[in-house]
């Protein structure tokens, strides 16, 4: 698996959930930081919540206590549990190796891992 493969994106009213999955990439499997990043339509991509090997996790401000994301390195496979959604949530939804130190002191997108294609996610008010 060269590049990562997300899935279980839709539509979805506001205060509804979704789980998305992402089958990682070979460069991924193995890194210690995994992300998931979105870009909203007309912006730019930014970064949701990462994970470390073992469960630690960092979230941006707008989805902490909404969003969950956990991995499971024996199947490779990430997962970002998305609840009570909001219509800002709408973007195209991405996971990505991660560097936990960027410049900027956060975590940032490690491009050894690549873009996959995304997987759309579209709340309704």
């Amino acid at each position: 698996q060269v590049q990562p493969v997300e899935s279980g994106g839709g539509s979805v009213e506001a205060g509804g959930s979704l789980r998305l999955s992402c089958i990682l990439s070979t460069y991924a499997r193995n890194s210690g930081c995994l992300a998931w990043f979105r870009q909203p339509p007309g912006e730019l991509r930014e970064g949701v919540a990462a994970i470390d090997r073992i469960g630690g996790a960092n979230y941006r401000d707008s989805v902490k206590g909404r969003f969950t994301i956990s991995r499971d390195n024996a199947r490779n496979t990430a997962y970002l549990q998305m609840n009570n959604v909001k219509p800002e949530d709408t973007a195209m939804y991405y996971c990505a190796a991660c560097i936990w130190q960027c410049s900027d002191g956060s975590w940032c997108y490690d491009p050894r891992g690549g873009w996959g294609q995304g997987t759309q996610v579209t709340v309704s008010s």
